[in-house]
């Protein structure tokens, strides 16, 4: 049995042997797990305690969620670009270079940063009001959204203490390697560059969430409700997926840098099977789930009633899910950005598509709307499986031309 996204690879990358990229693998994706799970994890908390004071409240809590969640996306691609950037440096032998794109990509991440929070506070109410909920929906939303805004300013501070150790180590790093601490033009220039696309297909993936959201909340409390317990649940399980993600952009950049697209396949492989095990864990893990969560989220019958089925096609997602990460994450560390961008505007328009049908039939509700967002992923899968079939993303050297 082939691949399904890299030629010439039989299905080694499902055999049990151990490979000797297991363990750079879990190097990078465990740590990396629980930096990912960490806002999704708190949103599920959220959620599960939210619930207990009503379905109007939990619709709230899931338009400004996902209002949030679109904020923390888009800061995430800012590290996906960094990330890919700098693993090609060392994989050329360039470790003052990978430093002083470290530094430009902290400097643009932080001047981003500060401009969306200074943009979120005065547009709360707005932003809660533009997906359409009921009055009680869009008002608890915007508190929510509020009280939330409100912390940032907190985690912040807290993000710069926690930064300090850290930007001490790399600070001695760029003592030895004799890179300056200063913003630089170029770095901030390329480190942007870099980013537009990454934005474009971060943005489009945020428009397919956004829309879902609007739609489930003009379907009522009850639904927008349901929504919000089964996107929190199918949230979690992604960004968990997305750990090895994180360490296909490393390894993959590592070995382009280094000028062995064999061992970028090799790995890519090994990823693959990663990503299609982890997927079918977590699809076993929420399918047999599926009785506790009512529990855990203590849901009103209309809203159990609806949930239930959201949650089996959420469940039989998760191995095209864990697919679908691990080679995103490889084509960003390939810094294949482009075409990633142009593949998220495509899957979008599927979607898109999908969602008119679902609008004009009338009738299905949520679930119909869940099977319109599996269409969304397996046009993801078609497009990165496509693209990892060819050797245009195979691209060697420390800068990605």
């Amino acid at each position: 049995m082939r691949s399904p996204a890299v030629p010439g690879l039989a299905a080694r990358h499902l055999r049990p042997a151990r490979s000797p990229h297991d363990a750079e693998i879990l190097r990078l994706a465990i740590p990396a797990s629980g930096a990912l799970i960490a806002e999704p994890l708190f949103l599920f908390a959220d959620s599960a305690i939210v619930a207990r004071l009503g379905t109007t409240p939990l619709g709230g809590l899931g338009v400004a969620s996902q209002a949030l969640s679109t904020v923390v996306g888009i800061a995430i691609f800012l590290a996906y670009g960094t990330t890919a950037a700098v693993a090609r440096q060392p994989g050329a032998g360039n470790h003052g270079a990978a430093i002083r794109q470290g530094i430009d990509g902290l400097w643009l991440a932080a001047i981003l940063g500060l401009l969306v929070l200074a943009a979120g506070w005065p547009a709360a109410r707005a932003i809660a009001a533009a997906f359409g909920g009921t009055a009680g929906v869009t008002a608890e939303a915007a508190t929510y959204l509020r009280i939330s805004l409100l912390g940032v300013p907190s985690m912040l501070i807290m993000l710069a203490g926690a930064a300090a150790a850290y930007l001490a180590v790399v600070a001695r790093g760029a003592r030895r390697a004799g890179a300056a601490l200063r913003p630089g033009r170029d770095g901030l220039r390329a480190a942007a560059v870099t980013g537009a696309a990454l934005v474009v297909r971060t943005l489009a993936l945020q428009a397919v969430l956004i829309v879902m959201t609007a739609i489930a909340a003009r379907q009522g409390g009850a639904a927008i409700a349901a929504h919000q317990i089964t996107f929190r649940a199918w949230a979690l399980l992604a960004y968990a997926l997305d750990a090895i993600a994180i360490a296909g952009q490393a390894i993959t950049g590592r070995y382009l840098g280094a000028g062995d697209p064999a061992g970028a396949r090799s790995a890519t492989s090994r990823m693959i099977g990663w990503g299609v095990i982890y997927g079918t864990v977590f699809g076993v893990v929420l399918f047999v789930s599926i009785p506790v969560l009512p529990a855990i989220f203590p849901a009103a019958p209309d809203v159990r009633q609806i949930l239930v089925p959201v949650l089996v096609v959420a469940a039989l997602q998760q191995p095209i899910a864990g697919l679908v990460f691990v080679l995103d994450g490889v084509l960003i560390g390939a810094g294949d950005q482009d075409y990633l961008a142009l593949a998220g505007l495509a899957a979008a328009a599927v979607f898109a598509a999908a969602v008119v049908v679902v609008v004009t039939a009338g009738h299905g509700g949520l679930v119909s709307l869940w099977l319109a967002f599996t269409v969304w992923l397996l046009a993801r899968f078609a497009t990165v499986t496509l693209r990892t079939r060819g050797r245009r993303w195979l691209v060697t050297g420390a800068v990605r031309p």
